[in-house]
């Protein structure tokens, strides 16, 4: 995910399957204190766990925000999900900045791309 208005906007590219992946779908709320901040310090976290592939992420005019990320094996996956920080930003998110979110977490067992020429 990047906010930098130069870099191409590009989907994360396919992997050899499997990996897999984290859908992370939310509302958020008004109060959003400190979430840019603690965001930014997640994604750069993630960056740095061996076995991180990428994220994308998008949201709706409307609110409904989605972050998909992707994970070479399931011990990344789990070391992320219980990393100290992540675990923190987790209870934050669910006192304060979000209305409602789901989580789906799958294998990936087809993946391919494609790219205009």
């Amino acid at each position: 995910m990047s906010s930098h208005s130069e870099a191409p906007v590009t989907p994360v590219a396919a992997f050899e399957p499997p990996y897999y992946v984290a859908v992370f779908t939310t509302v958020r709320t008004q109060n959003q204190n400190d979430f840019s901040v603690t965001n930014a310090r997640l994604e750069d976290l993630v960056k740095d766990l061996p076995g991180y592939l990428g994220m994308d992420h998008a949201q709706t005019p409307g609110g409904l925000g989605i972050t998909v990320s992707y994970f070479r094996d399931a011990d990344a996956l789990t070391e992320w999900r219980t990393n100290v920080e992540h675990r923190s930003a987790q209870e934050r998110g669910r006192a304060e900045w979000y209305q409602c979110y789901t989580l789906h977490v799958a294998k990936v067992e087809r993946s391919h791309g494609f790219t205009r020429a």
